[in-house]
């Protein structure tokens, strides 16, 4: 009975750790609640899912990074220990690719949440922003509305200027009610994603 005592509040303290990191991570207060571009893609967002990290390169340098990302194109970027583990056709490019820096509104990227899933470009502002949007048709139910955004701030460093590279993930709703645990489980799963993304950008810039 004690140590059941005892687990209640460790559990409750997990919860809630899982429900804070579904939702943001590396981002400060007034990060979350700064407007970005793009928020009004989807202005009835029920999923709202900060992330943020800062790179030791200029926004100039990042932007291309960024522009050549995506299924069918640069790839997604992991840090070398994930990538030795896959097969290297599925490795993200380590280099910037001409080819894939011819970017504009209105364009179309696939994405890796099935088969017909896209997103088009919304807002392309080098080397400040760039949005996707995207409508995810469902059968018998309401179409899921997605926005992307990417942002990159100039920082100062002790040696040079860096990045703040802020995303913004905003969905419509996940079911009629989107209930809590399941808004959880998808940010711990877009956290999964992201954190080697992060190191993977970082190692690529060095």
């Amino acid at each position: 009975m004690r140590r059941t005592l005892l687990l209640v509040p460790l559990l409750g303290t997990v919860l809630v750790g899982a429900a804070r990191l579904g939702r943001r991570s590396g981002v400060t207060d007034d990060e979350v609640a700064a407007p970005l571009p793009g928020d009004g893609i989807v202005p009835d967002a029920r999923v709202v899912i900060d992330r943020a990290t800062t790179l030791a390169a200029s926004p100039e340098r990042v932007w291309p990074w960024i522009v050549q990302l995506g299924k069918r194109r640069a790839g997604w970027y992991f840090p070398r220990w994930i990538e030795v583990a896959m097969p290297r056709e599925r490795r993200g490019l380590r280099h910037v690719e001409p080819r894939w820096q011819r970017l504009a509104v209105g364009d179309v990227i696939p994405d890796w949440g099935g088969p017909a899933a896209t997103f088009e470009v919304a807002v392309l502002d080098p080397p400040n922003a760039l949005v996707h949007r995207s409508t995810r048709e469902r059968r018998d139910r309401d179409p899921i509305r997605i926005s992307w955004a990417i942002v990159l701030t100039p920082v100062s460093t002790p040696t040079s200027t860096g990045t703040r590279l802020h995303l913004r993930l905003r969905i419509s709703a996940l079911g009629r009610r989107t209930p809590r645990l399941m808004t959880v489980f998808a940010g711990l799963i877009d956290e999964a994603t992201v954190a080697p993304l992060f190191a993977g950008l970082a190692e690529r810039l060095r």
